[in-house]
This record gives C-alpha cells, structure tokens and sequence, in this order.
C-alpha cells in the first residue's frame, strides 16, 4: 500500500506551526503499519525551515496565502494534484481551515480526504463564541468580552476582574493587568490578526493542553494530556510531561461530546487554585506543535488522523500513561541554495536523496 499525504505549516522556528512534527508522527505511522508514504509538504514561505529537512517532505509547494480565497487555493490544489495525486490532506493552520472547508467537496472529487469540523463547529470554538459555549452547552469558560472598539476597553472594569487575558482571533495571548496594558496589546493584536480581540478573565491555575482526534459524533478517537514545563517568552511549550487525571479526561470528552467535533484539535484547560475546578480557556482547530509527544506517548494521532480520513474502521485510543516527557531543542539546518532558488523561482522543490553529511 502507497499514500500521498499532504501537510501544511512547515514553518519551525521559536513559534513553531504543527507541521513539521505532524509529518514526522505520520512517518512513524507509516512505518509501524509498513505503508510506504510519500509527503507533500504545503508552505507559504520559501525560508520554512520544514521546507529542507531532511527525511520530512518529499516535494514542497509554495501556496497562496489564505487571504487570497478558497478559488485560488483550489486551483493551486488542482494543479499539484496532476503532477502528484494526493489521497490526504492535513491543514495544520488556524487561518486556512475555513477555506478548506470551502473546497472540500471539491478537493473530494479529486480523491483527497480531510478530516475537518463543520463550518458551525468551526465557530463555534472561535474565542468570540466562548460565551455562547456556556450559555447553549454549559461548558464551563471563563467570562469573556469581545472587542471591535478600542473605546470600550474602559468599560472593562464594568464585566471583568483585573489582570485579564488579551488574546487575537487567531493566535498570542499576553496577560494585561491595567486598561493601559489592555489597548497596547490590542493594537499589537488587531494589527497583526485583524479584529475581533478577545479579553478573558484571568484564572490562576495549573494549564493543561490536550490534542485529541473527534469522530464527529461526539466520541473522542484519541486524546493525549500534557502539562507544560518549559516556556519561551511566547508562552509556547517548549518541553513538557504527559499527564493522567481522569477528570481532566471526562472534562474533554465531555467537551468533544456537546460539540460533536470532527477532527483534530487541542484543548486548554485551566485547573483552578482555588477550587480545584476545570475551565475551558481555549480550543484550537489543529493539531499543536508538540504533537509527536503522541508518538512517544504510543498515541500517534496524526497517524489515526489519516485512517480516519480515509474512512478505516478503527478502535478508539485509551488516554495516553503518564509521565513522557519532551523537549525541543533547536539545530542549525543546512540547506542547498539550488533548492531554495528552485522553491522561489518555480514554486516547487522535489528532493532526490541527500548526502548524508546534509541530513
């Protein structure tokens, strides 16, 4: 058996895209089922460091920016499909889902599987609609306020308890403990990922990220829990533990449940000081950049993802033991300037084998 598998956000950097580790979980899939595979990745920048990695992407496209539309997309799709028939396709960013959603249909019809929520589930875990995810579902979220107008931030104190998280539609999220603090990191946000910016409660507490896999009927497939150990000052995990707390587990299916996600997608859970109890404080439509934890965790939810997409019948995955742990570390990639100048000039780069010393 042969599969063509697609993967997007190769970016690698200190605020890594899913990419990168999503690949190498599928390889690993790949190999324990013996399925020879072969990756395409999906980049939007030539200096993505995923883009020349050794044993990751065997050919690398250049793609339009979301912006750009789902019909431009779907073109550019159209055109690699000729040249490299592909039978899944994993978009690993928050910005693209949408457009994805678009085409599916189409992208169908040209024999590439997704697995995605629907437009409504998509929403409806929007950080805009958190409210609306207390009120309709009764999912515990902290309390929430959705700006469009830099003059309403002095109203805050009116709803929110100050310090409140400040956070983009899409991505960053920084503490803000005065409305001083709240307008400069709202100008930095809605000018970087656009309005609305969302101001949350802040719950002082222990975080926990779970990545799991959705049936779309509301059954979880597959569901790794982790507590970060390590930070940049992004606030991005850079190593961390696999946890068990069945309560933290029943928390998430109980989540996946009332919104019958499809798909893969992480949950951040807030386990508070004072009480001891869980408060949903974000979903992010993708898999996370610590996703290979998975693998070493036995638990390779890329890997299920694809079978999944394909329509295989398989068995849901018990929550994964505790106590593996992570660390990132950071390499100098060599790089070939033929590749690069491939990438730029032809939008393409197709990658005989490397010699060693390049790996």
């Amino acid at each position: 058996m042969s599969l063509t598998i697609a993967v997007t956000g190769l970016n690698a950097t200190d605020n890594p895209a899913p990419g990168v580790p999503v690949i190498r979980s599928i390889r690993a899939g790949c190999a324990a089922a013996n399925t020879d595979c072969h990756i395409v990745g999906l980049a939007y920048d030539v200096l993505d460091p995923g883009n020349y990695m050794a044993d990751v992407a065997d050919d690398v496209y250049l793609m339009p920016f979301p912006s750009q539309g789902a019909d431009v997309l779907l073109t550019r799709l159209e055109a690699i499909c000729t040249q490299r028939p592909i039978d899944v396709l994993i978009p690993c960013l928050d910005s693209e889902l949408s457009a994805y959603l678009r085409i599916q249909d189409a992208l169908r019809d040209l024999g590439v599987h997704l697995l995605l929520p629907d437009e409504a589930q998509l929403k409806l875990r929007s950080k805009a609609s958190f409210d609306v995810l207390a009120e309709r579902l009764g999912i515990p979220v902290p309390k929430s306020v959705v700006l469009t107008d830099p003059a309403k931030i002095d109203t805050l104190r009116e709803t929110l308890d100050f310090p409140v998280m400040v956070k983009g539609q899409f991505y960053d999220a920084y503490l803000a403990h005065t409305p001083l603090d709240v307008r400069m990191c709202f100008d930095r946000l809605a000018s970087k990922w656009g309005l609305p910016v969302i101001v949350q409660q802040f719950v002082p507490g222990t975080e926990f990220d779970v990545a799991c896999v959705g049936d779309g009927q509301g059954g979880v497939m597959g569901q790794v829990a982790m507590r970060k150990m390590q930070l940049t000052d992004k606030g991005k995990a850079w190593g961390g533990v696999t946890v068990c707390d069945p309560a933290l587990d029943a928390f998430v299916a109980d989540t996946v449940a009332r919104l019958k996600w499809r798909g893969p997608c992480e949950i951040e859970v807030m386990k508070a000081h004072d009480d001891g109890g869980l408060y949903l404080i974000e979903i992010n439509p993708r898999f996370p950049a610590w996703i290979y934890l998975s693998v070493g965790a036995g638990r390779n939810l890329p890997w299920l993802t694809v079978q999944l997409a394909l329509g295989h019948t398989v068995e849901p995955l018990p929550p994964a033991p505790a106590g593996v742990l992570f660390l990132r570390n950071s390499v100098d990639q060599i790089c070939l300037m033929d590749d690069f100048q491939s990438l730029t000039t032809t939008g393409e780069l197709h990658k005989p084998a490397r010699p060693e010393v390049l790996r």
